[in-house]
């Protein structure tokens, strides 16, 4: 039985919109482990107060890249700098299309000479196997999908817990006798527990300290259980699902936007190897902004404020269509929205606390002269006291303290004018900088 590709569904919905579009889509939020330990209020605060754990094992795509040719295939399809790239180094792997829309980015560590791991959702591994070996390059891919999507339950290769929050690094030299070697962002350190080898990778969230360990999976639960014991006196809070899907919210990370891969006929083979049941053809569109025409939810990477790791000392699949974009004022700008408290109650608690909020609708923003942009992730923050979206938003509305709304429902889709007044209701928000932390925005990154 042939495998319906991502072709075969848009050519029977009709369009890249009609398949993709669900108005009233749940939010996805991570497999395995509980949704909830302590409850998403207490775990939200605890990598703003104390000291949070968070188990990452499950929800990633891995796909390992080694060969001679490892290095040529990331550096052709990625925009990213590769001759500084370290081994044991991690960068925010940016793959673009000829257009310059972002494919969707992914977290790539490189592991040896000539050889990565380049982790999160797959479409930017989708993106590089394809054209590599459509180039017949020397490489090999091994991928180990997310527990979701691993055959048989079996578990993961590697395990992740991240150990963020203030009393973090206090945490980390209890487990390890001592504090590890100093190490700059987004770089790793070897370490060891126990006789137990494993890499410690300098990470953080809404701008707080912490690293990710990273490791065999046959070390998993002694590693967890190290942490659990040493972290009890100072109040070690678990992360559930929930409150895990929400602090890219504060650290101004906006998770999956839409792969500029739906159009180009130039990618219509591209379309083809896809499965329909993957990433590009599941991850659902809804909220009070729809088009019908799948381009107007792509993406540069300048927008999604990834100008700082492009590099373009070497030549790369759509470098021509950066270069142009790089001066273009017209590109919205990346904001957090603060929505206000007491508009939050009536519109989405119907006069209460409305409890946990998370989504990834595209909502429209509006300020008196019509559409000024779109909302790609909003949550509930506890420690904030409301509501925060990520927001792409036009650059004349993007000044910190401007006031706009956000329309709050879910457009039908076909049928009904994009432009129709649907009774939707109405949040105030004011614009603030994106991170919207002031430590993540300014000072994490610094040592990087």
């Amino acid at each position: 039985m042939t495998t319906a590709s991502l072709q075969d569904g848009i050519d029977r919905a009709g369009s890249p919109i009609d398949l993709l579009w669900r108005p009233g889509a749940e939010p996805w939020t991570p497999e395995v482990v509980d949704r909830e330990y302590t409850g998403w209020r207490a775990e939200q605060r605890a990598w703003h107060e104390g000291v949070a754990l968070l188990n990452l094992s499950h929800h990633m795509y891995d796909m390992r890249i080694e060969g001679p040719d490892a290095t040529r295939a990331l550096a052709e399809y990625g925009a990213n700098n590769f001759e500084k790239f370290a081994v044991g180094q991690a960068k925010q792997y940016v793959p673009v299309t000829r257009a310059g829309h972002i494919v969707t980015d992914g977290i790539l560590s490189r592991e040896a000479g000539n050889a990565y791991l380049l982790s999160g959702v797959p479409a930017s591994q989708h993106w590089v196997r394809y054209h590599a070996e459509k180039a017949g390059y020397d490489v090999a891919f091994t991928t180990d999908p997310s527990s979701a999507f691993r055959p048989g339950g079996a578990a993961p290769e590697l395990f992740r817990y991240q150990i963020q929050g203030p009393l973090a690094l206090e945490l980390i030299g209890k487990v390890f006798g001592g504090p590890i070697p100093q190490t700059k962002f987004f770089h790793s350190t070897p370490v060891t527990l126990d006789g137990r080898a494993f890499k410690a990778l300098r990470h953080g969230m809404a701008g707080q300290a912490g690293y990710e360990f990273i490791g065999p999976w046959e070390h998993a639960a002694y590693v967890h259980e190290a942490f659990l014991t040493a972290g009890e006196p100072l109040g070690l809070v678990q992360v559930g699902a929930l409150a895990y899907a929400t602090p890219s919210v504060e650290s101004g990370w906006i998770p999956s936007p839409v792969p500029g891969i739906y159009t180009d006929p130039l990618l219509a083979e591209y379309r083809t190897w896809l499965p329909l049941f993957g990433i590009e053809g599941k991850r659902p569109l809804h909220g009070s902004y729809y088009s019908g025409n799948i381009e107007d939810y792509y993406v540069s990477p300048y927008e999604l404020g990834y100008g700082k790791v492009i590099h373009f000392g070497h030549d790369f699949h759509g470098r021509d269509a950066l270069l142009k974009a790089k001066d273009d004022e017209s590109l919205r700008k990346k904001v957090t929205l603060v929505y206000d408290p007491d508009d939050v109650r009536r519109v989405i608690g119907g006069g209460a606390d409305p409890g946990f909020v998370l989504s990834y609708a595209r909502h429209r923003v509006e300020t008196a002269g019509g559409l000024a942009g779109v909302t790609m992730q909003t949550a509930a923050i506890d420690p904030v006291g409301t509501v925060l979206a990520q927001t792409l938003i036009d650059p004349a509305q993007a000044a910190p303290g401007t006031e706009v709304t956000v329309v709050w429902g879910e457009h039908p889709g076909r049928g009904t004018d994009p432009e129709a007044d649907l009774g939707f209701p109405r949040i105030r928000a004011t614009v603030q900088p994106s991170p919207f932390d002031r430590h993540a925005r300014t000072d994490y990154r610094r040592n990087a």
